[in-house]
Protein backbone atom coordinates (compact mmCIF):
# COMPACT_ATOMS: atom_id res chain seq x y z
CA UNK A 1 0.00 0.00 0.00
CA UNK A 2 1.28 3.50 -1.17
CA UNK A 3 2.30 5.81 1.42
CA UNK A 4 1.14 9.64 0.76
CA UNK A 5 2.39 12.71 3.07
CA UNK A 6 2.83 16.16 2.60
CA UNK A 7 6.28 18.26 3.33
CA UNK A 8 7.81 21.47 2.48
CA UNK A 9 10.70 22.45 0.65
CA UNK A 10 12.14 25.55 0.80
CA UNK A 11 8.88 27.09 2.04
CA UNK A 12 6.53 25.78 -0.42
CA UNK A 13 3.90 23.03 0.14
CA UNK A 14 5.22 19.41 -1.83
CA UNK A 15 3.29 16.28 -2.04
CA UNK A 16 5.23 12.62 -1.24
CA UNK A 17 4.64 9.17 -2.64
CA UNK A 18 6.17 6.73 -1.20
CA UNK A 19 5.41 2.76 -2.34
CA UNK A 20 5.60 2.00 1.67
CA UNK A 21 6.84 3.24 4.80
CA UNK A 22 10.63 2.62 4.50
CA UNK A 23 10.54 3.58 0.76
CA UNK A 24 13.98 5.20 0.37
CA UNK A 25 13.40 7.01 -2.87
CA UNK A 26 9.86 8.83 -2.33
CA UNK A 27 8.84 10.65 -5.26
CA UNK A 28 8.06 14.49 -4.36
CA UNK A 29 6.38 17.59 -6.38
CA UNK A 30 5.21 20.88 -5.56
CA UNK A 31 2.08 22.72 -6.91
CA UNK A 32 3.01 23.53 -10.48
CA UNK A 33 3.91 19.74 -11.23
CA UNK A 34 1.17 18.06 -9.81
CA UNK A 35 -1.37 20.80 -11.87
CA UNK A 36 0.96 19.27 -15.35
CA UNK A 37 0.57 15.71 -13.83
CA UNK A 38 -3.23 16.36 -13.27
CA UNK A 39 -3.85 18.15 -17.02
CA UNK A 40 -1.81 15.05 -18.56
CA UNK A 41 -3.19 12.42 -16.72
CA UNK A 42 -4.60 10.18 -19.71
CA UNK A 43 -1.51 10.05 -21.21
CA UNK A 44 0.92 9.36 -18.01
CA UNK A 45 -1.84 6.66 -17.42
CA UNK A 46 -2.01 5.18 -21.22
CA UNK A 47 1.92 4.67 -20.29
CA UNK A 48 1.85 3.34 -17.35
CA UNK A 49 -0.18 0.52 -18.63
CA UNK A 50 1.90 0.21 -21.89
CA UNK A 51 3.86 -3.65 -21.80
Amino acid sequence: MSVVDYNEYRGNKIIVLKRDENDRYPFSFGKAKAKLIVENFEAIKKFAEEE
